[in-house]
């Protein structure tokens, strides 16, 4: 293959290139270094790494075949991916494999894989088309308003059960899509009170039927109760309701953690209880600003899920604050090549299809920081391109492919434009 052909296949905006490879760099150097506890399970020092490096791989190897196909056929697959993301999502729900406390995934040929990251995509292709299709001079027709809440309830709602930090994000994406699609304020301003209002519900009810098995554990000394407790609680799971409930506990002990502003002396801290805000603390304030180098991280012998929830904290220990404030220009910088991106586009649809995957990526990976910096409550969210994932890292791939394609379209666009000569008719007298 010429050179030629290689840079028609490798095409798109140089910027985003740049982005994707300096995050794809820090990723593979950062999940070397803070998989020590894989290694340690494995008994093999580069596994982790090299099995992280091939989905990489495998996942450029999709984003280029996503870049060369014409945005016109995004249109095509849409209905398609979204049937089949929500067979998936039942799926789960009804026999999914559970890992950490909750039923994600799904198995098909001994490869596991997150119908959720397929949902993701789906509904963003589902709105961006709908918007487009019902702009109209005055903004979107308020129709619009209905058909994108009558295909992401369901999504979103399939989603919450065993994710809720994923499906709070996606809503928020959707809800971002519309403002951008000039949907009618007082349809996103209705849509928005409701949310509110079933979220404080939301909350209520985990507060009140759920349960802070640490804090009964702390505060419990006859361990008769516990033992009932626990029975109680085994008996409760096998119930219907449980497949509703069930993620209740830990809920609730995640927001008794995050609202507990009182004090807690450094020896009397419960690094059993606390340990991954723990862990991520110290790490952070152990980098000393100029952080300690790539692989020389401590907490991430300690620090669970330090390659993938928590590695941001592992970035700052080891990169410093320097290191922490270029990640997260590199989202942003993504997030606002995008948007310059979509102002060339000469349509709708890919200036809504590339702004939806770009707040898609730069939402999670800016709530996945604010997790590890403790400004927002421990979730499962891990941070995107950069994370030890599987199906998480190949989507993740695929979204950026999709941008690269509008964005060599409109980049072509401009320039055929440009090229074209411009005649001017001389006026009669």
């Amino acid at each position: 293959m010429n050179e030629n052909a290689i840079s028609n296949k490798l095409k798109g905006d140089g910027i985003i290139w740049m982005v994707f490879f300096f995050l794809c760099i820090i990723s593979i150097i950062e999940v070397y270094s803070a998989s020590s506890g894989l290694t340690y399970k494995g008994g093999y020092y580069w596994g982790p790494a090299l099995k992280h490096t091939s989905f990489l791989l495998i996942g450029v190897c999709f984003m280029v075949g996503v870049m060369n196909i014409k945005c016109k056929y995004f249109k095509i697959i849409t209905p398609f991916a979204l049937l089949l993301s929500m067979i998936m999502l039942i799926m789960v729900l009804v026999s999914g494999h559970a890992e950490n406390d909750a039923t994600r995934w799904l198995s098909l040929f001994g490869i596991k894989f997150q119908p959720s990251e397929l949902a993701k995509g789906s509904l963003i292709l589902a709105e961006a088309q709908i918007l487009s299709a019902m702009q109209t001079k005055d903004g979107a027709d308020p129709r619009a308003f209905r058909f994108i809440l009558f295909i992401s309830i369901p999504t979103i709602m399939l989603i919450f059960f065993e994710n809720f930090s994923t499906a709070f994000l996606l809503g928020t994406v959707v809800v971002m899509m519309m403002i951008i699609g000039r949907v009618p304020g007082k349809q996103i301003g209705r849509l928005v009170g409701i949310v509110v209002l079933a979220g404080a519900m939301a909350v209520a009810a985990v507060m009140i039927f759920g349960t802070d098995k640490q804090k009964e554990k702390n505060s419990t000394t006859n361990t008769v109760l516990v033992e009932n407790a626990d029975k109680n609680a085994k008996k409760s799971e096998k119930s219907a309701l449980s497949k509703v409930t069930h993620r209740f506990d830990t809920w609730k002990t995640r927001i008794d953690k995050f609202i507990d502003n009182e004090y807690v002396a450094p020896n009397d801290y419960d690094l059993d209880n606390d340990a991954q805000v723990a862990h991520a603390n110290i790490a952070i304030v152990s980098s000393n600003i100029v952080g300690k180098g790539p692989g020389n991280s401590v907490e991430r012998d300690f620090l669970s899920q330090a390659f993938s929830d928590f590695i941001y904290a592992i970035v700052i220990e080891e990169m410093g604050i320097l290191g922490a404030f270029v990640v997260c220009m590199l989202y942003i910088i993504l997030l606002f090549r995008t948007a310059i991106i979509a102002n060339r586009c000469a349509n709708t649809f890919p200036a809504l299809l590339i702004m939806g995957f770009a707040l898609l990526l730069v939402t999670q990976a800016m709530f996945n920081m604010a997790v590890a910096v403790g400004l927002a409550p421990v979730t499962g969210q891990p941070l995107p391109l950069i994370s030890k994932g599987g199906t998480s890292t190949i989507m993740n791939c695929v979204y950026i492919g999709i941008i690269l394609s509008v964005s060599y379209s409109a980049k072509k666009n401009d320039s055929t434009e440009s090229n074209t000569p411009v005649t001017v008719k001389a006026k009669t007298a």
